[in-house]
């Protein structure tokens, strides 16, 4: 089969990662307007580089939970693509080979002019640090009101799939509800594991709960699917 799994930040909590939007998560800390806009950026570059230093540096304390193997291990048997809204690169870590990053990557960093100037990154960004145009680097991720990355690409393995696995995301931004309606209605299957999930799916197409989180209930589905 054609798999898609789509995965939210539901997955990368499992394995310590904080995330913007729980009680706890990191917008509780900061707001949206002081790191995560071109506005913050333009105000207040320093501030911007020390706050996604430091989710880079804590995703190198943590390491990929069952979820993240057991998508890997669907490989086996089946043509599987990951299109994630995750920045971490635990998908990369556990060794999926098609990973599709809607929101950008923690590992990269790129020109603040040339969007197509990127590089891998293991340090800090300082200020002074440019691309060979020139230009200061800043991190590459989807600020608010930036447009998503491999959009074509997530549209075409959407519609192309037979199953899709929706794991760890409450489909709040606009665009994925879009995205995950080109799937065709009927040949595509839709599971959605998560333990609190929303209903959105429910207009779109037949969708199969299973209500669990990431770790429990994609090592329960794969082990099914590899009978």
């Amino acid at each position: 089969m054609k798999i898609v799994a789509f995965t939210g930040a539901g997955i990368s909590r499992e394995s310590g990662i904080k995330t913007f939007r729980d009680n706890d998560g990191l917008w509780n800390n900061f707001s949206i307007e002081e790191v995560a806009t071109k506005d913050a950026w333009t105000k207040n570059p320093q501030k911007v580089l020390d706050f996604y230093n430091q989710r880079r540096s804590e995703i190198d304390t943590v390491s990929p939970n069952d979820a993240h193997k057991y998508l890997k291990k669907l490989e086996e048997k089946h043509d599987v693509t990951i299109i994630t809204q995750n920045i971490d690169d635990l998908h990369e870590r556990v060794g999926s080979s098609k990973i599709l990053h809607l929101h950008g990557e923690m590992r990269k960093m790129r020109s603040d002019t040339y969007e197509d100037l990127i590089y891998d990154y293991n340090e800090d960004i300082k200020m002074g640090d440019k691309c060979e145009q020139g230009f200061q680097l800043r991190p590459h991720v989807v600020w608010f009101g930036e447009l998503p990355y491999n959009v074509e690409e997530s549209y075409q393995a959407l519609s192309d799939c037979d199953l899709l696995l929706i794991i760890g995301t409450s489909l709040n931004i606009t665009y994925t509800l879009d995205m995950l309606s080109s799937i065709d209605e009927e040949r595509t299957e839709v599971i959605y594991i998560d333990p609190n999930p929303d209903d959105f799916m429910d207009g779109i197409t037949h969708v199969t709960y299973i209500k669990e989180n990431a770790t429990r209930g994609v090592k329960e589905l794969v082990e099914e699917l590899l009978q």
